[in-house]
């Protein structure tokens, strides 16, 4: 009896791995393929991630061939595009991917309001020490009662009260630049920028979100960054199956990063509420878990994933762009001394509000064109629930729809020929006067999905660069070596490096 139920039980389990591995990739694969729609040829249970491992291997060893060419993080994908088309599909061991590029069928994605068309399950999967099952990741109606509770609390008004804490965080930078030059005998000195950026947007997500200060959070904010790095490793092997569970010792850094990070959040709860604290964002995800789940770990796991959801979009999206930006501007001076010129006239000496910085258009547009190049989510992906249609394609339940931000964000058919120029003028009427597809531009996501940090993230990325502008003038350093490298966003794998003086 036993020896049958274990065979019964093996047999099961080939059967479902055997389905799920090989069966249900090659139906959707098909079912694209009858339609025109071709692709690098999959392996048995591999897929083309042996493919993608050695495209990806050696665009790590070789410089940037363009500037800004940003798409070279994912050079497999841009090596098919032009082989196969604006549509691909390929595979990563079961996972099943449809590669969208063209603007029509974007724009049809970006527009839909259907939960048929949600977040992947792989990024629940694959990202769940990082993320969990918080706001980014999650669907349908888990995902509209977190955005419920989140959201109201991201809203302008709200950031608007948060303008003392960015004057502040900002101040720290900007002060400690000045004291290390003074150090320098007053002299021109060498920085890397990005440790800085980490602090100014740690302290303000902390001390705005969490009640704390960047110290507090310190301790959160570098095992989230170690988790972060750890898992970006495992991007080739989402398809397949069970080696997330293997107690390997990648796996085992994982598990005990995300033991400590989940512990370490229950504490600042816990020590919140023997204090007692004023109204913020964890104190309403604590209130919205109370009224929305009834047992304590329920409670505790909504907490935990949406705040690890918080301080990664809050605190690394937003200082990797600040990074950027630094190194756009130091690398064009007409640019840096027309801000300069622009902050001068708004404020007038004074310290800039949320009504001055709504009236630095240009610096808007810095900004914008930061992003066009440097976009904080480089790639966006889709699984569809239930067969689908997007423009003629018939696209099979199950597969998953992929769209390379940073592709569509310097395409010379939208942009135009000096796509991969910095060109911030290009925004002088807005987004639709800048390219030819508005819809292809998605430096924050797109539609209800879009992130809902985004204006706090436009306030303390106008307001840093206003102040840093307003007192230093800076070039790139010889030290600087340009390299974009994918991680969960495209940083850059040497940092930012920058000659600066004050004024």
């Amino acid at each position: 009896m036993l020896v049958s139920t274990i065979v019964a039980v093996v047999l099961g389990l080939i059967v479902h791995l055997y389905i799920s591995v090989v069966a249900k990739p090659s139906k959707i694969q098909k079912a694209l393929n009858k339609q025109g729609i071709k692709g690098p040829p999959p392996k048995i249970l591999l897929g083309n991630i042996l493919e993608i491992k050695k495209s990806r291997d050696a665009a790590a060893n070789t410089p940037s061939e363009a500037l800004h060419n940003t798409a070279s993080v994912f050079p497999f994908l841009e090596e098919w595009r032009k082989q196969y088309g604006k549509l691909f599909t390929f595979s990563m061991g079961s996972l099943q991917v449809l590669y969208v590029s063209d603007p029509n069928i974007v724009k049809e994605i970006a527009t839909t309001t259907s939960h048929d068309l949600g977040k992947p399950a792989y990024q629940q999967k694959t990202l769940g020490p990082l993320l969990g099952q918080g706001i980014v990741t999650s669907n349908a109606a888990i995902w509209a009662r977190q955005r419920k509770i989140i959201a109201p609390e991201l809203y302008m008004d709200k950031v608007r009260g948060m303008m003392g804490i960015i004057t502040e965080s900002a101040d720290i930078v900007v002060n400690t630049w000045k004291q290390e030059i003074e150090g320098h005998n007053g002299g021109v000195l060498d920085i890397a920028v990005d440790s800085y950026m980490k602090r100014f947007s740690g302290d303000i997500i902390s001390r705005a979100c969490f009640g704390s200060n960047y110290a507090k959070g310190r301790d959160i904010f570098l095992k989230l960054e170690a988790l972060q790095k750890l898992v970006s490793k495992k991007f080739t092997s989402v398809g397949l199956p069970g080696l997330r569970h293997l107690p390997t010792k990648s796996n085992r850094k994982i598990w005990g990063l995300e033991k400590e990070i989940r512990s370490s959040i229950l504490k600042l709860v816990k020590e919140r509420k023997e204090i007692g604290c004023e109204k913020d964002l964890l104190q309403t995800l604590v209130e919205g878990a109370k009224g929305t789940y009834s047992t304590t770990s329920a409670m505790d796991q909504f907490i935990v994933d949406n705040c690890r959801n918080i301080y990664l979009a809050g605190f690394e999206t937003s200082a990797v762009s600040a990074s950027w930006c630094l190194m756009l501007l130091a690398s064009d001076p007409e640019w840096q001394t027309r801000i300069r010129e622009e902050v001068e006239q708004v404020c007038r000496g004074r310290v800039p509000d949320l009504d001055m910085l709504r009236e630095m258009n240009q610096l808007h547009m810095v900004i914008q064109e930061t992003m066009r190049l440097y976009p904080p989510a480089p790639t966006l992906g889709r699984e569809v629930s239930k067969d689908w249609k997007l423009g003629n394609v018939h696209v099979p339940k199950g597969a998953n729809v992929w769209t390379m931000v940073a592709t569509l964000h310097t395409d010379p058919d939208i942009w135009g020929p000096d796509a991969l120029q910095f060109k911030p003028e290009r925004f002088q009427n807005g987004i639709s006067g800048a390219c030819k597809s508005p819809k292809c531009y998605m430096p924050f996501g797109f539609g209800q999905r879009v992130c809902v940090g985004q204006h706090l993230a436009m306030v303390e990325l106008k307001y840093l660069m206003a102040l840093i502008i307003s007192n230093f003038s800076f070039t790139l350093s010889p030290n600087y070596v340009h390299k974009p490298e994918m991680t969960i966003n495209i940083e850059p794998k040497h940092g930012v490096h920058i000659l600066i003086n004050k004024i």
